[in-house]
């Protein structure tokens, strides 16, 4: 059986990283790349694992490529504090790798909303790409929404992995806010410009689109939460990206 290495980065997800580790307990070896946590975040993580390693903040790609660079095994599977491997994705992955016929797979991912997997909204199956051979992929260096950019063949698995990202109100607001000021900061530096009216038509049609284009309506009032929260995000971010230009001009 190939090895395998999974790979996470945390702070501060006491509430979430065990679930976590005993989901991929299985695997060969489990690296964690942890940014500060003040909370019981690393205690737990060395429960399961010796192989955990404090860095600043860099964004996500860079923390992803940090735990990468600390993978030994031939195979990574890269999973964030608030998702799970299920036996059955864990059997799945065992056969696929034992078989090898590509060098990254994407898995389907199944979220859940505040007590409710979402089966719309855009949600589902949105297919990442998470597991790959070591040498052939490595992750954007991209303050958010960072991906695998790999070199090679790739494949879909089956089995979702479980998404465990908005469990209150409070986990909303405060992603909305990081998200949203991630993604204007990584705009910024792509050169890219906006003004509070484009903001506005922006943040109307990402409610537009993940309500009516991507179906939220079918996920009921899951369905206009997300619709909303998408809506804030969007309109946040490019509110955001113009006040940071204007303050980049100002110096």
């Amino acid at each position: 059986m190939p090895s395998l290495s999974v790979t996470i980065i945390t702070k501060n997800e006491a509430n979430n990283i065990r679930a976590c580790l005993e989901s991929v307990k299985w695997a060969d070896e489990i690296i964690v790349i942890d940014s500060g946590s003040t909370d019981d975040t690393v205690a737990i993580c060395r429960e399961f694992t010796q192989q955990v390693f404090i860095h600043d903040w860099r964004g996500f790609g860079a923390q992803k490529n940090r735990a990468l660079d600390y993978a030994g095994k031939e195979w990574v599977l890269s999973i964030d504090a608030d998702e799970r491997v299920s036996v059955e994705l864990r059997l799945e992955i065992q056969n696929t790798i034992a078989a090898g016929k590509h060098d990254g797979y994407f898995l389907p991912r199944l979220s859940q909303f505040c007590g409710k997997f979402i089966h719309y909204s855009g949600w589902y199956p949105d297919y990442v790409l998470r597991l790959f051979k070591k040498n052939a992929g490595r992750f954007s260096d991209s303050l958010v929404h960072e991906k695998v950019l790999l070199l090679g063949s790739t494949a879909k698995l089956k089995n979702p992995i479980l998404h465990y990202s908005y469990l209150t109100t409070k986990d909303v607001e405060r992603k909305v806010e990081h998200y949203s000021t991630a993604a204007a900061q990584q705009m910024l530096q792509a050169g890219k410009r906006s003004g509070r009216l484009g903001a506005i038509v922006r943040g109307g049609w990402a409610f537009v689109r993940t309500y009516i284009l991507k179906l939220g309506l079918l996920d009921g009032k899951s369905g206009l939460q997300i619709s909303i929260m998408n809506a804030r995000t969007t309109y946040l971010k490019y509110r955001k990206l113009s006040e940071l230009f204007v303050t980049s001009q100002s110096i």
